[in-house]
């Protein structure tokens, strides 16, 4: 989710054969209700981030997404505003993984304490995977939705910023390869520790370990997106240059769609 460098994405095999577009186009017509298909074939790495910005999860998916290239993806919404996330399941050849999409238009803060519908691994079988779907994640999804929406309605009284100081969270790389993250923003310190992220007194911030590179990559990946939910900034600096703040590329990502109704 950042430019600085981070490990190489590990890839798929080449003779991989599985298609996603065909997928979840089969998929599509197997699920109840009425649903849209887009399908995005990924020019670069960083696209697959852009088009999983909006994935509800902190489990199995963001950490394919945060160590592998995975190649395309679809996103499937159904004529209820529900967003599902289709992509290649990395590790088991005969599965693909399923996510649901967090709801767009709802202030971030309405997220904050609602856990995520964590998406899962089906099997390549659209029929038995759309029954998976059906009877695990899209009720989980619902009751996900339903606490988010709740919290939109009746939102708490905000907490007193600090000036007009921005919340953000700041993290810097450091020479042993460790992660230390500062925020002035109180709910970002749940996010950082339930990523695995712990508090140094010595440091005065919030640091990850870079003992394993693709776990703390997961980690890191993982925490942005928990913040990015709260509406909390998030900028990575190197110790080497500490006023060079990076911001996310945005590239326009090419879309293929297709409409299934059942």
């Amino acid at each position: 989710m950042f430019e600085e460098p981070m490990p190489a994405p590990r890839t798929l095999p080449d003779d991989d054969s599985r298609d996603v577009e065909s997928f979840a186009t089969i998929l599509s017509e197997e699920l109840p209700g009425n649903w849209t298909v887009h399908h995005h074939q990924h020019q670069r790495h960083e696209d697959q981030f852009l088009h999983a910005e909006h994935v509800w999860d902190l489990n199995d998916v963001a950490a394919a997404l945060a160590e592998y290239a995975l190649g395309a993806d679809a996103h499937l919404t159904c004529g209820d505003g529900t967003r599902l996330y289709v992509t290649l399941h990395p590790r088991h050849e005969e599965e693909f993984l399923v996510a649901a999409m967090a709801p767009s238009g709802i202030a971030p803060e309405a997220f904050a304490g609602v856990r995520e519908p964590d998406g899962i691994a089906v099997p390549a079988d659209p029929e038995r995977a759309a029954r998976a779907i059906t009877a695990d994640l899209l009720p989980r999804y619902g009751i996900a939705l339903a606490q988010v929406r709740h919290n939109a309605m009746n939102p708490q009284q905000p907490l007193p910023a600090p000036g007009s100081q921005p919340q953000q969270v700041v993290m810097t790389w450091l020479e042993d390869g460790s992660l230390a993250a500062v925020t002035t923003a109180r709910p970002a310190a749940g996010a950082l520790l339930g990523e695995g992220f712990a508090w140094s007194s010595s440091a005065g911030a919030y640091v990850l370990s870079g003992d394993d590179t693709r776990a703390q990559a997961h980690a890191v990946q993982a925490a942005g997106a928990h913040l990015a939910r709260l509406g909390i900034a998030t900028v990575l600096r190197t110790a080497a240059r500490p006023a060079a703040e990076v911001a996310l590329p945005t590239p326009p990502p090419g879309t293929r769609t297709t409409t299934r109704t059942r």
